[in-house]
């Protein structure tokens, strides 16, 4: 007799940017966890951007362990957001899609914790900020004064009333992925505003917890570019949703210019961000683990 499922599909998303030194003992631990753990459907996908590691070949050789993991690989720099923008396009395989950090700064059980208050709101997300949480290791002072001034602006223009903003661990129902797709453009470290703020434009709920954190070794976060690049482009954000947005297109060229120069990758224009079915190289197989 077939026994009926006790939780929603889930599909989790992990971005990778070389990755290989790392990312091996995380799919591990999220292969097992989850399967020990997680009763209903469960896949895990990386997105693999720009790899010219060895980052491919770990994630084929946790799948080889657990055929519920599998990776979508694009061979060009595309952002951390970029990758989640791809990842997000298969919304369609699940009830709940979420994503964490390749580091593993999010650990199994407190992104599972997450998935386990999904039914409180349309998008759960953790926070390093709200009092509860357990931080193992802190960001230096200079990351976190960065990381509260970059809140504080965040707040001034889009008034989102979250702590953490920034915090890799979310989890969404995949009816908000499906309504708010069309509205991601942002291919940066700064992909999370564009997204929470899509979502709250949208009238979904977000809950913000309190979460487990460990703050990894290894960052590839060079804090004066990637804060400049992430303060550019949720400028951008707000610019689209304002009477100010024709400008952009004018605009293009001089943005295009400004992210090269700052080694970013660039906004995606709306045709970009439109669905696209993966190509043989980049397709991820449909298992998962039941």
């Amino acid at each position: 007799m077939r026994v009926a499922q006790t939780a929603p599909s889930l599909l989790l998303l992990i971005p990778a940017y070389n990755e290989e030194q790392r990312i091996g003992p995380v799919l591990a631990g999220y292969g097992d966890y989850f399967q020990r753990h997680y009763p209903g459907p469960f896949q895990l996908v990386v997105v693999l951007n720009g790899c010219v590691d060895d980052t491919l070949g770990v994630v084929r050789a946790a799948a080889a362990k657990h055929p519920f993991i599998s990776a979508l690989d694009f061979p060009a720099p595309i952002g951390k957001g970029g990758a989640l923008i791809e990842g997000l396009k298969l919304a369609g395989r699940a009830d709940l899609i979420g994503y964490v950090d390749a580091d593993g700064a999010t650990a199994p059980g407190a992104f599972h914790e997450l998935v386990q208050h999904s039914g409180e709101a349309d998008c759960v997300i953790g926070s390093r900020w709200l009092p509860g949480a357990v931080l193992h290791q802190a960001q230096t002072n200079r990351r976190q004064f960065a990381s509260r001034v970059f809140h504080t602006i965040v707040q001034l223009l889009f008034w989102l009333n979250i702590r953490d903003t920034q915090c890799g661990a979310k989890v969404m129902r995949r009816e908000v992925v499906e309504k708010v797709q069309a509205d991601l453009c942002i291919a940066d470290m700064a992909f999370d505003i564009n997204l929470l703020y899509a979502v709250k434009r949208a009238g979904f709920r977000i809950l913000e917890l309190p979460t487990e954190w460990t703050d990894q070794m290894g960052s590839k976060v060079a804090l004066g570019r990637t804060s400049l690049t992430m303060l550019l482009s949720i400028i951008r954000v707000r610019l689209i949703h304002s009477p100010l947005h024709p400008l952009l297109r004018w605009l293009r060229p001089v943005e295009a210019w400004i992210y090269s120069k700052l080694r970013a990758p660039v906004p995606l224009s709306h045709s970009e961000t439109e669905t696209r079915e993966p190509t043989p190289k980049d397709r991820a197989p449909s298992n998962s683990r039941r």
